[in-house]
């Protein structure tokens, strides 16, 4: 297929791993605010106005004071305990949201994420029709106003990604995002998200790119860190894991993702966790 033709990279990821928003905030922020890390949970917080400081725990891995001078998207898609820090006279004006993504942190684009994503809304093109009705929503109690805000921090996150995806003038982190923005191997990406179960081979993964083999397999290793065959296996198991814990029994989820049988999918499925799907199961 060429690879000038329109794919939509995004929505086998979230039809798979689905992503719930929750508002909690709308209006001021003064003095300290602090948000907790929660296993699973991630943050979004919207600044229309005013200035900030945000800081981190030194053991955070991210730097531990920033300054952030203009209307920005704050993203946390990984828990991760931060505080904010505005000034009582000027209030910086927010809509904040968390983000509870299924299989948490082993969601595929959560762990494609860094750890803190910073935008200030001027650089987003496309975003400001729903920062509009988001803060419309946000302050005024009307019928359904906490659903429709939800729905449109999904809009919102969507958009955001959408746009990370289409910059050609800052490199994505290495993995499944950086992949996807690479419009050869996301024809490769998305086939696969789409048809797990297929009896993917490297020869069909490059047809679907459009490359040699060989060519395909390199560029793949250099964009997303794995190897095609390594990738699909993730995919598949973290798949099998979400399916495991809604009750699809194993036998059924071994024909849907292209394993020869219920005992190769276990086996398969040990090598990768450390544990039988029994005994993953029961550990919860």
């Amino acid at each position: 297929m060429p690879a000038d033709i329109p794919l939509d990279r995004l929505s086998p990821l979230f039809e798979r791993f689905r992503m719930r928003a929750s508002l909690f905030h709308a209006g001021p922020l003064c003095g300290v605010t602090h948000f907790d890390a929660h296993p699973g949970r991630g943050f979004l917080h919207v600044m229309r106005r005013g200035e900030m400081e945000i800081r981190h725990e030194a053991d955070s891995g991210l730097v531990q004071r920033l300054s952030v001078t203009e209307p920005s998207l704050v993203f946390y898609p990984r828990p991760l305990a931060h505080d904010f820090h505005n000034a009582p006279a000027e209030g910086s004006d927010f809509v904040c949201a968390t983000l509870d993504f299924d299989a948490g942190e082993a969601h595929p684009l959560v762990l494609a994420l860094p750890p803190l994503v910073v935008l200030p809304l001027a650089r987003v093109d496309g975003i400001a029709a729903t920062l509009q009705l988001l803060f419309a929503e946000a302050e005024r109690v009307r019928c359904g106003q906490r659903l429709l805000a939800d729905r449109l921090f999904e809009v919102l996150l969507l958009q955001l990604l959408r746009w990370m995806l289409d910059q050609r003038d800052a490199a994505l982190p290495l993995g499944l995002l950086r992949g996807l923005a690479d419009p050869r191997l996301a024809r490769s990406l998305t086939a696969m998200h789409s048809l797990p179960g297929a009896p993917w081979s490297l020869a069909q993964m490059a047809a679907e790119a459009g490359m040699s083999r060989s060519r395909f397999a390199l560029a793949f290793k250099e964009a997303v860190g794995q190897t095609p065959a390594d990738y699909l296996s993730q995919w598949r198991l973290a798949i099998a894991r979400g399916e495991l814990r809604a009750g699809k029994p194993l036998k059924v989820l071994a024909a849907e993702l292209g394993y020869a049988n219920p005992s190769a999918l276990s086996r398969r499925f040990t090598q990768q966790t450390g544990q039988s799907p029994r005994a993953w199961l029961q550990r919860g």
